[in-house]
């Protein structure tokens, strides 16, 4: 009988497999000279948990009758987003990672000048997937939600953007929890939670109850994601990790560990995840992935 963290687990394996072969469909679409193809296929193409993708897929199956074309749109160019913003966090302008997903950094394997402009690329290939027409099988989706779709994914981008400032202002700094979280609000949380949105436009009208209820779930399950990646820098390693364990403290990154304790940021993310839960009660069975993605969240060692 499988554990119930393989059933957690399952869910994302199979989001995981959809949206690789989803990712190699949209990259085989352009057409990008070497070593800069090389490049975005090293960013994009080795794996990773995949969560965002798999919030999308999982808002999607609370109403299976959403327009699945614009969701799977969406799924690729969030992970793209998510993608060109590792290859420029692990600069060495930024946080100077050597490793990611256990594998040499994008501008370790092909020069800064390469990585830099691999995650340019992705950026714009992101907005320019959502308004395609890439895996339709039927009549186009209504052009309002592309917009509406390409409104979150452009407003979490920035937000993104100035939560890595803030990051990196705040190093070697002792900031209080309020500063703490405006950090990650934006620069891990906005991304997050733009998956589930990006999803949700495609199965519930504006006005309905639950989108707000999908927001709150989002909004908490994306700082207790940071919660824990700070969490498991100290407990977790290298090997597991996929990338430099310890990296935090090295650095002197404000972090939760660092603010309130190790304990106390276990008994936070725990909270967190409570609060995630609790927002989809109004769903039922049918927020069930949604659930089991959160789950395997709170409990994954890299």
């Amino acid at each position: 009988m499988s554990s119930l963290t393989d059933v957690h687990a399952n869910v994302l394996t199979q989001a995981q497999q959809r949206i690789q072969h989803d990712l190699l469909t949209a990259l085989d679409a352009f057409s990008i000279p070497e070593p800069l193809k090389g490049a975005v296929h090293h960013a994009v193409m080795l794996g990773g948990k995949r969560v965002r993708p798999a919030l999308c897929y999982a808002t999607a199956a609370i109403k299976p009758n959403a327009n699945f074309a614009a969701v799977r749109r969406a799924a690729v160019a969030i992970e793209m987003i998510h993608c060109y913003s590792l290859a420029h966090d692990d600069l060495p302008c930024m946080d100077n990672d050597l490793l990611r997903r256990g594998q040499p950094t994008c501008h370790v394997a092909f020069g800064e000048d390469t990585a830099l402009l691999a995650g340019d690329l992705l950026q714009s290939m992101a907005f320019e997937i959502l308004g395609s027409r890439l895996f339709d099988q039927g009549p186009a989706v209504d052009p309002s939600i592309v917009l509406k779709q390409m409104q979150i994914l452009a407003t979490a981008s920035s937000k993104m953007v100035c939560g890595q400032v803030l990051d990196l202002q705040a190093e070697g700094k002792c900031v209080d929890q309020e500063a703490l979280e405006n950090i990650h609000r934006n620069k891990t949380g906005a991304l997050i939670s733009a998956a589930v949105m990006m999803a949700a436009v495609c199965v519930f009208e504006g006005t309905d109850q639950a989108i707000p209820k999908l927001r709150e779930y989002a909004q908490a399950i994306g700082l207790a994601f940071q919660v824990q990646d700070d969490i498991l820098d100290i407990i977790s390693d290298t090997e597991v990790l996929g990338k430099t364990a310890g990296k935090d403290q090295q650095v002197d990154k404000s972090t939760y560990p660092a603010l309130m304790g190790l304990e106390n940021a276990q008994i936070y993310a725990k909270e967190l995840h409570d609060q995630a839960f609790r927002a989809l009660e109004i769903f039922g069975d049918s927020a069930a992935e949604l659930n089991q993605i959160s789950q395997f969240l709170l409990s994954r060692k890299s």
